[in-house]
């Protein structure tokens, strides 16, 4: 194993956990695979595929059962210090202590890796121009915004000159903006230091930019290669479809992601659907399918390969697709513009002390409307969404949520909405049904009305009530988190970046009951850093800095982006950079 062109070398890699019914699960289930010096490699996978157990094995940090496991022609098993001191590794939490400066951060990073007094300031110099921080070097770290968080995560990581790189989802949480810088200094560090990274991620725009892309599953590599390699499986099987004018495209989506005989995947993209059809498709039956909704050819992307190795894997029902069950959608549509909507807000505004978190915004949600609050990290939603869902009072404004003044009826309304955070404080230690039945008794339920919403919840959302919450899969734990939010069958339900951290399939699968929960009348209110899920919102509204920047229908906020058929995720971007280049010039001129 003293190849020099091999960054790693594996093979048959196992590595078993004790499951919580005392017996073995393979997280790493006799993996081979080799990655090449000198590149930006991927690991993808859904979650609970191993990919995190797989790095931290890479880092030595966890010793393999079995197999042989080479870093940079080191044995890990047998001298993981070796390894250690010539890599460096950000794990999807990384340790920064937020009552420290960024500054500070550094240089105590700099101690623990014992780089030299003489290299740190032309390092960190460095970093902090790539990082564009050199201005926050006195800010503590628990002030700062998500995004720039993690870029102070990776310079911390980056403050020695490693031979390898491993990032363990380091965009998990951000916003497109800062997802851009991120990769942009990775990106630099490829092409000025020739480092050699690996990366394991749930965007598959990101797995696109590498060199060689791994695909696990449950422990098993299902496929490797070149992305353009991989794109091939889906070759003559990816369309575009159209939906009739007036028909939200998250409908017709909705109506081909029901077809498994038919369609392997879709979602929507551009006011239109993106979809792959089986290779076996029955053309007439198909047409008849997509009905009045003309369908186009379109070039196959990696996120196709993707989804097809997992549908072929796994089988649509155990791939966690969810029916429309529990809440069933109406005979007939929700009428949006019937009636009083049931949020009113009306210049709306919240300080901390001086600070302006947000500033007199106002919009109004409909009943059965789902409504996207988007905007970079450190924008005023998540403050915003607080004082919807009565956890925050504002400092000024009118706020109504299902027909009550949260100015003077805040606990009143909170027993009409759910609730799903970003950190959902599940009972690690309870198990799925305990968790449900405690939940359920907050909600005031009790007795055989308790009984029956947890036995419905648990059907609905696939779970499985012994399992121990605190070891599931990301996915599964966002699913008991929905499940305990609609427990109470409230009439809205609040959502602050639910998909963050899940894989392209769980999103698929939460999208669609969302989906019937609209259409069954209930109200979405939903923050999310995935731009290509504002596309299955009525609405959205896009805030940077507190202000309101665009607000509208997913096709009228891409065109005031300047093109209707853009991509959110470009159309985000456009928004929020001519946002902050009029306050720029405003700041200037005053």
């Amino acid at each position: 194993m003293s190849d020099q062109s091999l960054t790693v070398a594996i093979e048959n890699l196992r590595k078993t956990f004790e499951g919580p019914d005392g017996g073995e699960i393979a997280a790493v289930d006799g993996i081979s695979l080799s990655v090449r010096a000198g590149e930006l490699t991927a690991l993808v996978g859904p979650d609970g595929a191993g990919k995190t157990t797989l790095m931290r094995m890479m880092a030595g940090l966890l010793k393999p059962d079995s197999g042989s496991l080479h870093m940079l022609g080191i044995d890990v098993a047998a001298d993981p210090q070796s390894v250690q001191d010539r890599i460096s590794y950000m794990p999807q939490r990384f340790g920064l202590y937020e009552d420290l400066s960024v500054q500070e951060n550094l240089d105590l990073y700099a101690d623990l890796h014992g780089v030299p007094q003489d290299e740190r300031r032309e390092r960190f110099a460095r970093l902090l121009e790539m990082t564009d921080m050199a201005r926050f070097t006195d800010r503590p770290s628990g002030k700062l915004s998500g995004g720039m968080k993690q870029k102070l995560g990776l310079a911390c990581t980056l403050v020695r000159s490693p031979d390898l790189l491993l990032l363990d989802e380091p965009s998990v949480g951000v916003d497109p903006l800062s997802r851009r810088d991120l990769w942009k200094i990775v990106q630099q560090l490829i092409d000025q230091e020739q480092l050699s990274v690996i990366v394991s991620t749930a965007y598959m725009d990101e797995a696109e930019r590498c060199a060689q892309v791994f695909v696990m599953n449950k422990g098993k590599l299902l496929a490797d290669g070149a992305p353009g390699e991989l794109k091939k499986r889906a070759e003559d099987l990816t369309f575009t479809a159209t939906p009739p004018e007036g028909v939200p495209a998250r409908e017709l989506q909705a109506r081909l992601i029901d077809a498994p005989g038919l369609i392997i995947d879709a979602v929507p993209k551009g006011g239109d659907v993106c979809f792959i059809r089986q290779p076996d498709c029955d053309q007439a039956r198909l047409e008849e399918l997509l009905h009045d909704a003309p369908m186009e050819p379109r070039a196959e992307e990696l996120e196709d390969a993707f989804m097809m190795l997992l549908r072929e894997e796994e089988g649509r029902a155990e791939a966690g697709t969810l029916p429309s069950g529990g809440h069933k959608a109406s005979p007939h549509d929700v009428p949006k513009n019937g009636g009083e909507p049931v949020i009113v807000v009306r210049d709306l505004v919240r300080k901390f002390g001086d600070f302006t978190a947000v500033a007199s915004t106002s919009f109004d949600v409909a009943k059965g409307e789902i409504f996207g609050l988007l905007g970079p990290n450190g924008a005023g939603k998540t403050t915003t969404f607080r004082m919807l869902c009565g956890l925050l009072p504002a400092t000024s404004g009118h706020l109504e949520v299902a027909g009550l003044n949260l100015r003077n009826a805040r606990a009143a309304a909170r027993g009409r909405i759910g609730y799903v955070s970003q950190k959902f404080a599940l009972y690690g230690n309870l198990t799925v049904r305990e968790n449900l039945e405690f939940f359920g008794g907050a909600y005031g339920l009790s007795g055989k009305a308790l009984r029956s919403r947890v036995s419905a919840s648990i059907e609905q959302f696939g779970l499985d009530p012994g399992a121990q919450s605190g070891i599931l899969p990301a996915g599964y734990k966002q699913r008991l988190a929905m499940a305990t939010g609609l427990l109470h069958e409230p009439d809205i339900l609040f959502l602050d970046e639910p998909t963050s951290g899940i894989d392209p399939l769980a999103r698929r699968a939460f999208w669609r009951t969302i989906t019937s929960l609209a259409k069954s009348g209930v109200t979405i209110i939903i923050t999310t850093h995935f731009m290509e899920e504002a596309e299955y919102c009525d609405r959205i509204a896009i805030q940077d800095a507190g202000e309101m920047l665009a607000l509208g229908t997913p096709r009228e906020v891409r065109e005031q982006a300047g093109d209707a058929a853009a991509d959110m995720n470009s159309a985000f971007i456009a928004i929020v950079e001519g946002g902050r280049a009029g306050r720029e010039k405003k700041g200037k001129a005053a």
